[in-house]
Protein backbone atom coordinates (compact mmCIF):
# COMPACT_ATOMS: atom_id res chain seq x y z
CA UNK A 1 0.00 0.00 0.00
CA UNK A 2 2.78 2.61 0.84
CA UNK A 3 5.24 1.43 -1.89
CA UNK A 4 4.00 4.18 -4.71
CA UNK A 5 2.58 7.05 -1.85
CA UNK A 6 4.37 10.24 -1.91
CA UNK A 7 6.36 11.31 1.38
CA UNK A 8 6.20 14.88 2.44
CA UNK A 9 10.05 15.73 2.92
CA UNK A 10 9.36 19.39 3.92
CA UNK A 11 7.29 22.45 2.85
CA UNK A 12 8.27 26.09 1.95
CA UNK A 13 4.74 27.35 1.69
CA UNK A 14 4.45 31.51 2.20
CA UNK A 15 1.34 31.65 3.75
CA UNK A 16 -0.73 34.95 4.85
CA UNK A 17 0.68 36.93 7.55
CA UNK A 18 3.33 34.73 8.16
CA UNK A 19 6.48 36.20 10.40
CA UNK A 20 8.68 33.26 10.77
CA UNK A 21 9.10 29.79 9.64
CA UNK A 22 10.96 27.23 11.82
CA UNK A 23 12.39 23.86 10.54
CA UNK A 24 12.65 21.24 12.98
CA UNK A 25 13.65 17.73 13.06
CA UNK A 26 9.85 16.65 11.99
CA UNK A 27 7.86 19.99 11.70
CA UNK A 28 7.74 22.92 9.50
CA UNK A 29 6.00 25.43 12.44
CA UNK A 30 5.09 28.47 10.11
CA UNK A 31 4.14 31.29 12.49
CA UNK A 32 1.26 33.78 12.07
CA UNK A 33 0.85 36.93 14.22
CA UNK A 34 -1.96 34.82 16.83
CA UNK A 35 -1.42 31.65 15.60
CA UNK A 36 1.11 28.58 14.88
CA UNK A 37 0.81 26.59 11.75
CA UNK A 38 2.08 23.45 12.52
CA UNK A 39 2.79 20.58 9.28
CA UNK A 40 3.78 16.87 10.80
CA UNK A 41 5.95 16.01 7.70
CA UNK A 42 7.33 12.78 7.00
CA UNK A 43 10.99 13.03 7.88
CA UNK A 44 12.19 10.48 10.48
CA UNK A 45 14.77 11.51 13.37
CA UNK A 46 16.76 9.00 15.35
CA UNK A 47 19.99 9.62 17.34
CA UNK A 48 19.59 13.50 16.39
CA UNK A 49 19.90 12.83 13.13
CA UNK A 50 16.95 13.16 10.24
CA UNK A 51 17.49 10.31 8.11
CA UNK A 52 17.92 10.58 4.76
CA UNK A 53 14.45 9.65 2.91
CA UNK A 54 10.63 10.17 5.05
CA UNK A 55 8.39 7.92 5.52
CA UNK A 56 5.03 7.69 3.58
CA UNK A 57 2.51 8.15 5.94
CA UNK A 58 4.79 8.90 8.72
CA UNK A 59 3.27 12.25 9.52
CA UNK A 60 -0.13 11.83 9.57
CA UNK A 61 0.10 9.16 11.89
CA UNK A 62 1.20 11.18 14.09
CA UNK A 63 -0.99 14.42 13.54
CA UNK A 64 -3.83 12.27 14.10
CA UNK A 65 -2.85 10.37 17.16
CA UNK A 66 -2.13 13.81 18.73
CA UNK A 67 -5.30 15.26 17.72
CA UNK A 68 -6.94 12.28 19.12
CA UNK A 69 -5.22 12.75 22.31
CA UNK A 70 -5.37 16.42 22.93
CA UNK A 71 -9.43 16.05 22.09
CA UNK A 72 -9.52 13.23 24.80
CA UNK A 73 -7.55 15.10 27.37
CA UNK A 74 -9.69 18.56 26.78
CA UNK A 75 -11.23 18.01 29.67
CA UNK A 76 -8.44 18.27 32.10
CA UNK A 77 -6.91 21.10 30.66
CA UNK A 78 -6.60 23.60 27.50
CA UNK A 79 -5.15 22.75 24.86
CA UNK A 80 -3.82 25.09 21.96
CA UNK A 81 -5.56 23.56 18.95
CA UNK A 82 -7.75 25.28 17.03
CA UNK A 83 -7.92 22.87 13.80
CA UNK A 84 -6.77 20.32 12.27
CA UNK A 85 -7.59 21.25 8.52
CA UNK A 86 -5.67 18.66 6.94
CA UNK A 87 -3.95 14.83 8.13
CA UNK A 88 -0.89 16.40 8.16
CA UNK A 89 -1.78 19.80 10.02
CA UNK A 90 -2.64 20.76 13.36
CA UNK A 91 -3.38 25.09 13.61
CA UNK A 92 -3.33 26.04 16.72
CA UNK A 93 -3.21 29.27 19.58
CA UNK A 94 0.54 31.06 19.62
CA UNK A 95 1.62 30.66 23.37
CA UNK A 96 4.29 31.47 25.53
CA UNK A 97 6.40 28.40 25.74
CA UNK A 98 7.80 27.13 29.22
CA UNK A 99 11.42 26.65 29.45
CA UNK A 100 11.14 23.34 30.91
CA UNK A 101 9.43 19.85 30.14
CA UNK A 102 7.31 17.89 31.64
CA UNK A 103 8.65 13.90 31.92
CA UNK A 104 6.67 11.72 34.02
CA UNK A 105 7.57 8.30 34.46
CA UNK A 106 5.40 5.48 35.83
CA UNK A 107 8.07 2.12 35.32
CA UNK A 108 11.85 2.58 35.78
CA UNK A 109 12.76 2.57 32.11
CA UNK A 110 14.95 4.78 29.43
CA UNK A 111 16.94 7.49 31.18
CA UNK A 112 15.85 6.66 34.56
CA UNK A 113 16.60 3.05 34.27
CA UNK A 114 20.38 4.04 33.22
CA UNK A 115 20.91 6.38 36.26
CA UNK A 116 19.78 4.10 38.30
CA UNK A 117 21.78 1.36 36.94
CA UNK A 118 24.83 4.02 37.33
CA UNK A 119 24.43 3.79 40.77
CA UNK A 120 22.58 6.78 41.36
CA UNK A 121 19.23 6.92 43.29
CA UNK A 122 17.88 10.37 43.01
CA UNK A 123 16.60 11.84 39.50
CA UNK A 124 15.77 15.26 38.83
CA UNK A 125 15.88 15.43 43.15
CA UNK A 126 13.20 12.41 43.26
CA UNK A 127 14.56 9.86 45.59
CA UNK A 128 14.10 5.60 44.18
CA UNK A 129 14.38 3.21 46.51
CA UNK A 130 17.05 0.49 46.76
CA UNK A 131 16.16 -3.12 44.99
CA UNK A 132 14.31 -1.81 41.45
CA UNK A 133 14.56 -3.93 38.43
CA UNK A 134 14.76 -2.00 34.99
CA UNK A 135 11.00 -1.58 34.06
CA UNK A 136 9.53 -2.38 37.27
CA UNK A 137 6.74 -0.16 37.93
CA UNK A 138 7.02 3.08 40.59
CA UNK A 139 4.88 2.87 43.92
CA UNK A 140 3.51 6.19 42.44
CA UNK A 141 4.52 7.88 38.82
CA UNK A 142 7.60 10.32 39.41
CA UNK A 143 7.93 13.70 37.71
CA UNK A 144 11.34 13.96 36.20
CA UNK A 145 10.83 17.60 34.38
CA UNK A 146 14.07 18.86 32.02
CA UNK A 147 15.00 22.00 30.53
CA UNK A 148 14.39 22.70 27.46
CA UNK A 149 17.90 22.93 25.68
CA UNK A 150 18.15 26.05 22.31
CA UNK A 151 20.31 23.33 21.18
CA UNK A 152 21.98 19.81 21.65
CA UNK A 153 20.19 17.54 24.78
CA UNK A 154 17.62 18.71 27.28
CA UNK A 155 18.96 18.80 30.71
CA UNK A 156 17.91 17.06 33.78
CA UNK A 157 16.72 19.67 36.57
CA UNK A 158 14.93 19.61 39.73
CA UNK A 159 11.47 20.72 40.89
CA UNK A 160 13.20 22.94 43.51
CA UNK A 161 16.15 24.36 41.02
CA UNK A 162 13.01 25.32 38.59
CA UNK A 163 11.56 27.50 41.43
CA UNK A 164 14.73 28.82 42.76
CA UNK A 165 15.65 30.01 39.78
CA UNK A 166 12.27 31.35 38.70
CA UNK A 167 12.87 29.72 35.53
CA UNK A 168 8.50 29.00 36.18
CA UNK A 169 6.97 30.73 39.02
CA UNK A 170 6.09 28.29 42.03
CA UNK A 171 2.20 29.10 41.51
CA UNK A 172 2.88 28.09 37.70
CA UNK A 173 5.09 24.99 38.48
CA UNK A 174 2.41 23.44 40.35
CA UNK A 175 -0.45 23.71 37.91
CA UNK A 176 1.57 21.86 35.56
CA UNK A 177 2.30 18.99 38.08
CA UNK A 178 -1.19 19.16 38.94
CA UNK A 179 -2.02 18.65 34.93
CA UNK A 180 1.07 16.33 34.19
CA UNK A 181 -0.10 13.67 36.52
CA UNK A 182 -3.97 14.35 35.42
CA UNK A 183 -3.07 13.77 31.66
CA UNK A 184 -0.30 10.74 32.88
CA UNK A 185 -3.61 8.93 34.23
CA UNK A 186 -5.89 9.55 31.74
CA UNK A 187 -3.23 8.34 28.92
CA UNK A 188 -2.81 5.49 31.16
CA UNK A 189 -6.57 4.37 31.15
CA UNK A 190 -6.22 5.22 27.09
CA UNK A 191 -3.40 2.91 26.91
CA UNK A 192 -4.57 -0.01 29.50
CA UNK A 193 -8.08 -0.04 27.29
CA UNK A 194 -5.73 -0.71 23.81
CA UNK A 195 -3.69 -3.15 25.79
CA UNK A 196 -0.70 -1.21 26.29
CA UNK A 197 0.58 0.61 29.57
CA UNK A 198 1.72 3.75 29.14
CA UNK A 199 5.54 3.73 30.31
CA UNK A 200 6.68 7.54 30.27
CA UNK A 201 5.74 10.79 28.20
CA UNK A 202 6.49 14.38 28.07
CA UNK A 203 3.66 17.46 28.04
CA UNK A 204 4.74 20.86 27.03
CA UNK A 205 2.57 23.93 28.70
CA UNK A 206 2.83 27.86 27.45
CA UNK A 207 1.24 30.06 28.68
CA UNK A 208 -1.18 33.19 26.46
CA UNK A 209 -3.24 35.45 28.12
CA UNK A 210 -2.22 34.72 31.74
CA UNK A 211 -3.63 30.69 30.99
CA UNK A 212 -1.77 27.30 31.14
CA UNK A 213 -2.49 25.67 27.63
CA UNK A 214 -1.26 22.32 26.88
CA UNK A 215 1.10 22.73 23.40
CA UNK A 216 2.76 20.56 21.21
CA UNK A 217 1.81 16.53 20.95
CA UNK A 218 1.07 14.37 23.19
CA UNK A 219 0.91 10.58 24.22
CA UNK A 220 2.75 9.94 20.40
CA UNK A 221 4.75 7.20 20.00
CA UNK A 222 7.60 9.87 19.23
CA UNK A 223 7.00 11.36 22.73
CA UNK A 224 5.84 8.33 24.52
CA UNK A 225 7.14 4.64 25.46
CA UNK A 226 4.68 1.95 25.75
CA UNK A 227 4.74 -1.73 26.71
CA UNK A 228 3.04 -4.62 25.32
CA UNK A 229 0.49 -5.49 28.70
CA UNK A 230 0.20 -8.71 27.98
CA UNK A 231 2.93 -11.01 29.03
CA UNK A 232 4.22 -7.47 31.11
CA UNK A 233 4.45 -9.52 34.50
CA UNK A 234 6.34 -12.64 33.25
CA UNK A 235 8.78 -10.73 31.37
CA UNK A 236 9.97 -9.07 34.68
CA UNK A 237 9.72 -11.54 36.46
CA UNK A 238 12.33 -13.65 33.88
CA UNK A 239 14.45 -10.21 33.71
CA UNK A 240 13.51 -10.17 29.58
CA UNK A 241 13.40 -7.17 27.45
CA UNK A 242 9.62 -6.09 27.20
CA UNK A 243 7.45 -5.78 24.04
CA UNK A 244 7.41 -1.91 22.90
CA UNK A 245 5.47 0.01 21.10
CA UNK A 246 8.10 2.85 19.80
CA UNK A 247 9.93 3.70 16.92
CA UNK A 248 13.03 1.70 19.06
CA UNK A 249 12.84 -0.73 15.69
CA UNK A 250 14.36 1.84 13.73
CA UNK A 251 16.89 2.89 16.00
CA UNK A 252 17.46 -0.98 16.48
CA UNK A 253 18.14 -1.27 12.67
CA UNK A 254 20.52 1.77 12.39
CA UNK A 255 22.48 0.31 15.50
CA UNK A 256 22.70 -2.95 13.79
CA UNK A 257 24.19 -0.88 10.57
CA UNK A 258 26.85 0.50 12.29
CA UNK A 259 25.23 4.32 13.04
CA UNK A 260 24.05 5.63 16.35
CA UNK A 261 24.55 9.34 15.48
CA UNK A 262 28.16 9.64 16.81
CA UNK A 263 31.20 11.31 14.66
CA UNK A 264 32.90 9.74 11.69
CA UNK A 265 29.21 7.40 11.16
CA UNK A 266 27.70 7.26 8.11
CA UNK A 267 23.63 6.88 8.06
CA UNK A 268 23.00 3.53 6.04
CA UNK A 269 21.09 3.83 3.11
CA UNK A 270 17.32 2.76 3.60
CA UNK A 271 16.00 0.83 0.66
CA UNK A 272 12.10 1.39 -0.96
CA UNK A 273 11.26 -2.06 1.24
CA UNK A 274 12.55 -0.51 4.24
CA UNK A 275 10.89 2.38 4.16
CA UNK A 276 7.73 0.87 3.01
CA UNK A 277 8.17 -1.34 6.08
CA UNK A 278 8.23 1.14 8.51
CA UNK A 279 5.31 3.57 7.09
CA UNK A 280 3.21 0.07 7.81
CA UNK A 281 4.86 0.25 11.23
CA UNK A 282 3.89 3.26 11.90
CA UNK A 283 0.58 2.36 10.26
CA UNK A 284 0.26 -0.37 12.67
CA UNK A 285 1.48 1.90 15.63
CA UNK A 286 -1.62 4.74 14.65
CA UNK A 287 -4.24 1.56 14.74
CA UNK A 288 -2.96 -0.04 17.83
CA UNK A 289 -2.99 2.92 19.92
CA UNK A 290 -5.96 4.66 18.05
CA UNK A 291 -8.34 1.64 17.86
CA UNK A 292 -9.16 2.89 14.69
CA UNK A 293 -9.05 2.32 11.01
CA UNK A 294 -5.91 4.32 9.59
CA UNK A 295 -7.10 5.70 6.14
CA UNK A 296 -4.60 7.30 3.94
CA UNK A 297 -5.01 10.43 3.01
CA UNK A 298 -4.20 11.25 -0.85
CA UNK A 299 -1.04 12.14 -1.93
CA UNK A 300 -0.87 12.45 -5.11
CA UNK A 301 -0.03 16.23 -4.79
CA UNK A 302 0.61 16.45 -1.41
CA UNK A 303 2.15 19.68 -1.38
CA UNK A 304 -1.11 21.67 -2.79
CA UNK A 305 -3.44 19.56 -1.09
CA UNK A 306 -2.03 20.71 2.43
CA UNK A 307 -1.13 24.55 1.32
CA UNK A 308 -5.16 24.73 0.08
CA UNK A 309 -6.29 23.02 3.38
CA UNK A 310 -4.28 25.22 5.26
CA UNK A 311 -5.39 28.92 3.25
CA UNK A 312 -8.89 27.59 3.43
CA UNK A 313 -9.07 26.95 7.08
CA UNK A 314 -7.26 30.30 8.01
CA UNK A 315 -10.03 32.03 5.94
CA UNK A 316 -12.62 30.37 7.95
CA UNK A 317 -10.71 31.11 11.71
CA UNK A 318 -10.62 34.70 10.73
CA UNK A 319 -14.08 35.22 8.60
Amino acid sequence: MTAAAEALAGTKFVLPDQQSFYKGKVRDVYALSDMLVMVVTDRISAFDVVLPRAIPFKGQVLNQIAALMLKRTSDIVPNWVISSPDPNVTIGRKCDPFKVEMVIRGYLAGHSAREYHAGRRTVCGVTLPEGLKENQRFAEPIITPTTKAGEGHDLDISREEIIRQNIVSKEDYELMEKYTRALFQRGTEIALKQGLLLVDTKYEFGKADGKIFLIDEIHTPDSSRYFYADGYEERLKNNEPQKQLSKEFVRQWLIENNFQGKEGQVVPSMSDEWVSQISDRYIELYEKLSGEKFIPADTTDIQNRIEKNIIKALKEIHS
